[in-house]
């Protein structure tokens, strides 16, 4: 049946067709089974939540890493885990699997049981929830896991009520509890209350990878490659095989290398190789090392150069007298009349003519945020600016003196 179909399909429904599959991968439709380069701290949350499930010990732990490496794939792990997933993420949710569960009035005596739905807002459903756990029952309840994506926000939340309530739980013998707060700052148990913290078993995973380079090379070579169940298996081989020779030539390896350097961030790999077989055609049916270097070279370009490419005569006028005001009071705030003033000494250096509408063209420059107000409380905070010197770069301005060289010699006179 296979062979039939693969026999149907024409180049451009193959080409077609790897393209989906490879960005449904690359754009995390479909994840990895488990975390690459950690699998020593999969190891470890997944014991801790086994000891929950079999044995009935409630456990609290926190998950630290930066944001891309892999704190949101660890929730794959339920499915490794008899335990029932309730998932909090910025909002309270009631799982309806807990409420279905919690309406057996033989594991949970003496509750008065409402519809769904019918709670009015945080505090009741909370309320709920904490007297269904506290009504519970080491040897017989069921587990619970509760996962706390962006578990700062929380500790930031009026006297921490939820983290209280839940860390407290899990703390007693009662229903068996295992909270797991993900989380990208190193700071954030500074930010918990005395009885919160109290209460917290202080167990943290840091998912700092320890990938090499090599490792690194093999994830590539996995995220370009089709899947054995393709229905064209020798458009397959060839795509693969493609894939594998890509992976080793020179450019790409420095390419590869540059980006591992740089950062181990799979989030910015997806990028990189999403670009290079978004560049794959009919004519063109496999990936080439010119994909990679095209894509490499569009990563890396400069967002606010190129914003710099659209700009129009009187708002790089106005750039450049920002960028001098900049410099000559090393960064301190200036008004609109200024920068002003600074397009008429342009003015008078290259008698360009009178410039029409300058506060609109100082508008837009404040929509693309190349500059922004000191202030937004201040009264005056529309007319007060302070270049972002750390967006409008030096080298951004003078990149202006060889893109216009042709054309516009009254800026190549000022600057």
């Amino acid at each position: 049946m296979s062979k039939q179909r693969s026999a149907t399909l024409t180049e451009a429904q193959r080409v077609s067709l790897a393209q989906k599959l490879l960005r449904e991968r690359l754009c995390h439709q479909k994840l990895p089974d488990r975390p690459v380069g950690l699998d020593s701290q999969y190891k470890h949350l997944l014991e801790l939540l086994r000891r929950t499930a079999v044995h009935g010990e409630s456990n609290s732990i926190l998950i630290v890493d930066p944001r891309g490496s892999g704190k949101t794939m660890v929730r794959s792990i339920k499915r490794c885990t008899p335990l029932l997933m309730t998932r909090v993420a910025k909002r309270w949710k009631i799982s309806s699997k807990f409420l279905k569960y919690s309406r057996n009035l033989e594991n949970f005596p003496g509750i008065f049981w409402n519809i769904p739905g019918i709670f009015g807002n945080f505090a009741e459903n909370l309320a709920f929830l904490l007297e269904a756990l506290k009504k519970g029952d080491k040897s017989s309840s069921r587990p619970v896991l509760f996962v706390l994506d962006e578990f700062d926000l929380f500790a930031h939340h009026k006297n921490q009520t939820l983290l209280y309530n839940l860390l407290d739980v899990s703390q007693s013998a009662q229903t068996p509890v295992a909270v797991v707060g993900l989380t990208c700052r190193l700071d954030v148990l500074e930010l918990l209350e005395k009885r919160v913290k109290s209460r917290f078993s202080h167990r943290q995973i840091h998912l700092f990878s320890s990938l090499s380079f090599s490792q690194y090379v093999d994830v590539v070579r996995a995220q370009l490659s089709l899947p054995p169940d393709f229905p064209d298996p020798k458009f397959s081989d060839e795509w693969n095989h493609s894939a594998t020779k890509l992976c080793e030539e020179k450019s790409v390896e420095e390419i590869l290398k540059r980006h591992f350097n740089a950062s181990k961030d799979f989030c910015a790999l997806h990028s990189l190789l999403f670009l290079a077989v978004s560049r794959v055609s009919v004519s063109r049916s496999t990936l080439r090392e010119a994909d990679l270097l095209e894509a490499s070279r569009l990563i890396s370009a400069d967002s606010k150069a190129n914003v710099l490419h659209g700009l129009s005569i009187l708002e790089l006028c106005l750039v450049i007298a920002m960028k001098h005001l900049n410099d000559t009071y090393d960064g301190e705030p200036f008004n609109f009349q200024m920068v002003h003033n600074g397009t008429t000494s342009l003015s008078a250096h290259g008698k360009p003519g009178r410039f029409k509408k300058p506060l609109c063209a100082f508008e837009h420059l404040l929509q693309l945020e190349l500059v922004r107000p000191v202030d937004s409380g201040c009264h005056n905070s529309f007319f007060f600016f302070l270049s972002r010197g750390r967006n409008v770069l030096p080298y951004n301005v003078n990149f202006i003196r060889n893109y216009f060289n042709n054309n516009f010699q009254i800026l190549l006179l000022y600057i």
